[in-house]
């Protein structure tokens, strides 16, 4: 009887911990981004993968998939809305090939520096409108954090000292109405591509001028290509974290906290981060012979774009026009 009682408990005791073991289930989640590592991406995947981890005691787990593995930004962002990937970080001007206003994020000079960029990213009010704009224009996918890789630069073959030197030139560009806006109103003609087809492009011709930060520059080695870096500081390069809405539905309330707890982790303090990278990949392209030409005439560029950023803001819609005071009025 004894030995029966025994074997008894001890099956019980297994099917508690089998119980146990399934509510503590450990579960994979897929995080994409198209730069590589050692970049304001990787900084994000790592901050939100570690703070996920540490809040859900290790059952939920973020596999980051860099350098566009799933696919480039347009198709991440496809991809996460039919919630084939649980999480993806995209700029924000690709964001609005699904939703055109967040083309608002690309306005030219509408941060005023990298603090304000630091801020303005972090800022509850303009993350809540960002959010707002996501869900009411799009399907699928919800915004969890905001993000930076600094801000964008022109670099090619050539020096670009003021508004006059890209009159005519060929500009490859995000496919935004802000760009298309943009870049024709200082004389440039501007081209849609991947990034990934970015390099070969300026290798070849077929475009002159690109445009990104400077530690994107530095890690798909574009200067290879186009030595001279313009520091023209024209526009932030603003990203957007996303949760799929096939996955956020399926978390208990527990764990979409969780995921938001995790993902404030990016806003606050990622955009710091993707500066200090910013600095070091200057130092080492200077080092590394690369023109970096710093006295470029911002006013000549800024005369043109000042009057458009009402008006585009204005033109995008409701949601873009909120998005793009309440970045203003940051402080």
């Amino acid at each position: 009887m004894i030995a029966r009682s025994m074997s008894g408990l001890v099956a019980a005791a297994a099917m508690l911990f089998v119980t146990g073991a399934g509510a503590q289930e450990v579960k994979h989640y897929r995080f994409a981004y198209d730069q590589p590592r050692n970049t304001g991406y990787s900084i994000a995947g790592d901050l939100f993968a570690d703070k996920l981890k540490e809040l859900s005691k290790g059952t939920m787990i973020i596999d980051q998939y860099p350098g566009a593995q799933l696919g480039q930004e347009p198709q991440l962002l496809q991809l996460v809305k039919a919630g084939d990937i649980e999480f993806a970080i995209i700029s924000s001007a690709n964001t609005a090939t699904i939703s055109p206003q967040a083309g608002v994020m690309s306005l030219h000079f509408l941060f005023r520096d990298e603090n304000h960029v630091i801020k303005g990213l972090a800022d509850p009010k303009v993350f809540e409108a960002l959010k707002t704009m996501i869900d009411e224009t799009t399907q699928g996918l919800h915004v969890i954090a905001t993000g930076s890789q600094g801000v964008r630069h022109m670099y090619s073959k050539r020096e670009i000292h003021n508004v006059a030197d890209i009159k005519g030139l060929k500009i490859r560009v995000q496919a935004t109405a802000t760009e298309d806006t943009m870049f024709p109103a200082y004389g440039a003609q501007t081209v849609h591509m991947p990034f990934g087809s970015v390099y070969t492009s300026l290798q070849t011709g077929v475009v002159d001028v690109a445009e990104n930060s400077i530690n994107v520059y530095l890690v798909n080695k574009h200067y290879e290509v186009a030595p001279v870096l313009n520091i023209t500081e024209h526009e932030a390069n603003n990203a957007l974290v996303f949760i799929s809405d096939k996955l956020w539905q399926s978390l208990s309330a527990e764990q979409k906290g969780w995921v938001q707890m995790a993902a404030n982790e990016i806003s606050t303090k990622e955009p710091a981060k993707a500066f200090d990278l910013e600095r070091t990949a200057a130092e080492k392209l200077k080092k590394m012979g690369v023109k970096v030409v710093t006295d470029v005439d911002k006013k000549s560029f800024t005369g043109i774009a000042d009057p458009y950023l009402d008006k585009l803001a204005k033109e995008l819609g409701p949601h873009a026009e909120k998005v793009k005071n309440l970045i203003r009025s940051v402080n």
